[in-house]
């Protein structure tokens, strides 16, 4: 059912669905985006499979399969899967082949083999070793909600969001983005409500979090503690809060970080049921349903979210 899924994924040969979100890095666009001759231009990147001679390749894939559109329009979301080929060669099996033709060739000219001459050896040897390589597949999901300016991505690492947003960048010409942050601090907020006990009606806290030290000199991991005992409260007193678990009552739980990232999502059985009575045979109305639902769910979240926490920080 539903999309942003933390894990790397390898290639599919079914229909992607929905199922056991995790993760989503969000982005606030400073300028609404021009999405006029969107399919045009992400034919322009469209995912092509390596030649034997290539070592990665990155592109669009169609989100719904069979679909012959490399994006999927709901409403006033948009939501594109970016795909990345990358061939694997240990380097184990590149090092032994590479010494192979070192020893070889020292031998056969009497000589040592400078560093540069080296180096160009192994560029053979990769590129003859390409062909045979196992390919790795991922997939990230990208949502443009473009009513509210906002960009979520299926990511676990700002690295790998980022790669997925340069690619949107190239695609589009320009994406005028910067991380969601919060005005109020979340590690001070949340530090606050585990030593106040004062948590938000809204969100029942769970029993796992992660406090730094003030003087950053140290993490200390809780999981399955009752945070309310008092050598927890008193380190919530002490030092920071930067990752908590967090439940908003039947809809979802999550982990918020302070860098005001979203993990470990997970929707309630009331939320994840909704559009039961859509068979999964009808494929692509179940998908534009649970895409719907989907959005409307986390956009509601992180709104509660920004009000929350004071609104957003203001960029220069």
């Amino acid at each position: 059912m539903y999309w942003f899924k933390n894990a790397i994924i390898y290639q599919l040969t079914k229909q992607i669905d929905f199922e056991n979100i995790e993760n989503a890095m969000i982005y606030r666009l400073t300028k609404s985006l021009n999405l006029d001759d969107l399919q045009d231009k992400l034919n322009c990147a469209v995912f092509t499979p390596c030649e034997p001679s290539d070592s990665k390749h990155f592109g669009w894939t169609p989100p719904l399969k069979d679909s012959g559109l490399l994006h999927h329009t709901a409403g006033e979301n948009v939501l594109l899967v970016a795909k990345k080929e990358t061939k694997i060669l240990p380097a184990e099996v590149v090092n032994k082949e590479l010494n192979e033709r070192i020893e070889k060739l020292e031998k056969a000219e009497g000589r040592k083999l400078k560093k540069v001459e080296k180096q160009t050896l192994k560029d053979d040897v990769i590129t003859t070793l390409l062909p045979r390589a196992f390919s790795k597949y991922q997939h990230t999901a990208l949502w443009i909600d473009t009513k509210n300016d906002l960009i979520y991505v299926d990511a676990s690492s700002s690295n790998r969001a980022e790669d997925v947003l340069a690619l949107l960048r190239k695609t589009l010409g320009s994406l005028p983005v910067v991380p969601l942050t919060f005005k109020n601090e979340p590690a001070v907020v949340m530090s606050r409500w585990i030593a106040d006990e004062d948590a938000p009606e809204w969100l029942i806290v769970k029993e796992d979090l992660e406090l730094r030290s003030k003087a950053d000199d140290g993490v200390i991991k809780c999981k399955n503690n009752d945070l309310a005992q008092e050598e927890i409260l008193t380190l919530a007193d002490r030092g920071f809060v930067t990752k908590l678990a967090l439940e908003w009552e039947n809809n979802l739980s999550f982990v918020l970080n302070d860098d005001c990232t979203l993990k470990r999502l997970k929707f309630e059985d009331q939320i994840r049921e909704k559009n039961d009575d859509i068979l999964k045979e009808n494929v692509a109305q179940r998908f534009d349903a649970d895409f719907i639902l989907m959005t409307a769910t986390l956009s509601e979240l992180v709104k509660n979210l920004i009000n929350e926490f004071g609104g957003e920080k203001e960029h220069l």
